[in-house]
């Protein structure tokens, strides 16, 4: 399956064809996968609907290694975590798939990168090894050709200079940074921007203590001077992004789709707008498992579009998990 196939004009029957092409080729060469199918006694051959796939819990990204591909491994990359948690190991062993994955999600909702500048306040990812936020960021931050884009650590007042300037120069300017970071920006400093997207990735890493997503949105665009946040979705275990706008709404790129599963029974699946765990097809998976049942707990929209809810703690998992450990 080449990478075009992958990521170029997807529509809704095309995404359901390719999506049962991928699993029954995972079924077969994937070996944690296709032990996990036999534990729950699933014959591959009858599964001719992609609601009908049992998703692979996310924790065997802990304690197996999850490829579907022979070839030589050309990166991994690693879970944020701390010194006594087991960190998820992706195993790549086609990284252009990856670059090509973030790239053209990336211009599915915000157009040619060279058009940007990025700024990345993401302290927290730059002291540890293994990202794959700072691989994709850095890589953006490259091909945006702007020697303005650039990484920041605790730089806040080089940082604060920096988007006043660009900001009054009628620049496109993407600010990412994770939760905690981008609050200490705004204590720093208060700012009125006009052509800047502020993006966070999530999460106060024990930095701070955390907030709901409506009351940090509302911190931040107060400290910013903006009307909303955008925000990206991913993860270690996926190659693609999900990205909001704004309002805490995300939606996919083409060739990834959230689906929601009963947190009582894993494998029965939830109608639009009912709350449940986060089952997700991302085909830049390819190489590893395309069919991923997260720990994230949200409800998904009749127009493709999906939230975040919170997460599952380890006493609410239900369902499938028993080969995990």
């Amino acid at each position: 399956m080449t990478r075009s196939q992958l990521f170029d004009d997807i529509n809704p029957n095309k995404f359901e064809d390719l999506a049962l092409q991928i699993f029954h080729y995972q079924s077969v060469k994937n070996k944690i996968y296709s032990e996990y199918l036999n534990f729950l006694k699933v014959n591959p051959d009858s599964i001719q609907q992609i609601e009908k796939i049992p998703f692979l819990p996310i924790q065997f990204f802990k304690s197996r290694k999850v490829v579907t591909s022979k070839n030589i491994v050309e990166q991994v990359f690693l879970s944020s975590g701390t010194t006594d948690s087991v960190q998820s190991k992706h195993y790549v062993t086609d990284i252009e798939i990856y670059k090509k994955s973030y790239i053209k999600g990336f211009e599915h909702f915000y157009g040619n990168i060279q058009d940007h500048i990025i700024l990345a306040l993401l302290p927290n990812y730059l002291e540890r090894n293994g990202s794959s936020l700072i691989f994709m960021i850095d890589d953006l931050i490259k091909k945006t050709n702007s020697s303005e884009s650039g990484f920041y650590l605790g730089n806040l007042e080089e940082l604060s200079r920096k988007l006043v300037r660009l900001d009054r120069k009628n620049k496109k300017v993407l600010l990412v940074g994770v939760s905690f970071a981008l609050l200490d920006l705004i204590e720093y400093q208060k700012f009125e921007l006009k052509n800047t997207i502020i993006m966070e990735t999530g999460g106060m890493k024990g930095r701070r203590k955390e907030m709901i997503r409506e009351e940090l949105h509302k911190t931040l665009c107060e400290g910013f001077g903006v009307s909303k946040i955008h925000s990206e979705y991913g993860m270690t275990e996926l190659l693609s992004q999900a990205y909001s706008l704004g309002m805490g709404i995300f939606k996919t790129p083409p060739w990834m789709r959230v689906l929601i599963r009963d947190s009582e029974d894993a494998l029965v699946l939830l109608p639009h707008r009912k709350a449940g765990g986060l089952n997700i097809i991302d085909f830049a998976n390819v190489n590893s498992c395309s069919f991923i049942a997260t720990q994230d707990l949200g409800k998904t929209y009749q127009n493709g579009t999906f939230e975040i809810l919170g997460r599952f703690d380890n006493s609410d998992i239900r369902g499938c998990n028993l080969m995990v450990v």
